[in-house]
């Protein structure tokens, strides 16, 4: 499936009619009606210098190979963002989803045309037009459309990975990998490395794995931001009431599209970690807007508020700040307070008997 993103920005810009690419991004998102065309087109093109320069860097490194060896040179790069012609394999390599396909060729097809079923493609067709709205590439009118890319990459990991089966939340993550490779084995493979070793347990019945790591998020931010934690004490607001779609979505939908990418990149190659990275800038560079909240809704309403604006959009300064402003988080720290957090959540399922 060849990238026509590309293509139909070339297009954008030749064209003297401005008005379809004013409307649509590079990825075939709609913008929306309050975003200003003039300055998100100011903020792009300061943006686009950025990943020029990076572009030339990330070809004299890579020079034609495929496998990348992780380094800290490489690490460096990845943080200060992957141009979208390498993003694939960068995602593919760093992950180790590569490796994956090519141990098992003809896989995925396999899965495609064996007996599925009923129950996973009833569910996986009731969520395909709920998929990217916003998105003309998912719309049946659009040439390719990745409606059906879409159904057979969800199909196929439903049967592969029958523990997690299908649930909602994945169509977005499909979506999101399918809009960036253009190549349906490559989001499954991708797919299986972020549900089956980056993010293991978020998408299982029990969720163990999702509701752990936003315990996770409160057991930091009592420690990194305490004014926020008190908020959220005193309201009582529960972490799954704020974040559960910052973490079950991977930020997309809750950040634009651009930043959403960025982390993305980082996220492939380091790991879950920096989900709470972002999270933690999020929260701690709104503090005090956080915590003068007065009321539950109050809460709930701003932590919509920092997800939105100028802060985020700016996705390189903000990229920057996630390596800075929560300051040290180290894998040490993080697996310490998942298993606490872990122990603490299967405890209360299973009170002691008297």
């Amino acid at each position: 499936m060849e990238n026509h993103l590309s293509d139909q920005s070339r297009e954008c810009s030749a064209s003297s009619d401005n008005n379809d690419c004013q409307r649509v991004d590079q990825y075939g998102f709609e913008r929306s009606e309050d975003s200003s065309y003039e300055s998100n087109e100011e903020l792009m093109s300061e943006y686009l210098a950025v990943v020029t320069r990076r572009s030339k860097k990330w070809s004299k490194l890579l020079q034609g190979t495929v496998k990348v060896e992780k380094n800290l040179k490489v690490k460096r790069y990845v943080r200060k963002g992957v141009p979208c012609e390498h993003r694939t394999q960068i995602w593919m390599a760093a992950s180790g989803a590569q490796d994956q396909l090519e141990r098992n060729p003809g896989y995925y097809h396999s899965l495609l045309t064996a007996e599925h079923d009923p129950k996973i493609e009833e569910t996986i067709h009731a969520d395909m037009h709920r998929t990217f709205p916003d998105n003309i590439q998912f719309r049946d009118s659009s040439q390719p459309c990745l409606q059906k890319a879409l159904f057979n990459v969800l199909l196929g990991y439903g049967h592969h990975n029958k523990d997690v089966g299908y649930c909602q939340g994945m169509n977005f993550i499909a979506g999101y990998l399918l809009i960036i490779t253009k190549d349906e084995e490559k989001s499954f493979w991708l797919m299986d490395a972020l549900l089956g070793k980056i993010l293991p347990d978020y998408y299982t019945p029990t969720m163990l794995g999702l509701k752990m790591d936003q315990e996770v998020l409160g057991e930091l931010v009592r420690m990194k931001v305490p004014a926020v934690w008190q908020a959220m004490n005193q309201h009582n607001v529960m972490w799954t009431l704020v974040v559960s779609r910052w973490f079950i979505c991977l930020y997309i939908d809750i950040l634009p599209v651009e930043t959403v990418l960025r982390i993305w990149d980082c996220l492939f190659y380091e790991g879950s970690k920096i989900l709470f990275r972002v999270a933690l800038t999020l929260i701690g560079h709104h503090q005090n807007l956080i915590s003068q909240a007065q009321s539950l809704p109050e809460i709930c309403e701003r932590f919509k508020q920092i997800t939105q604006g100028e802060y985020v959009e700016d996705c390189h300064i903000f990229m920057q700040k996630i390596f800075m402003e929560p300051g040290g988080l180290s894998t040490a720290t993080i697996t310490k307070l998942r298993k606490m957090c872990r122990n603490r959540i299967t405890s209360d399922k299973n009170p002691p008997s008297h």
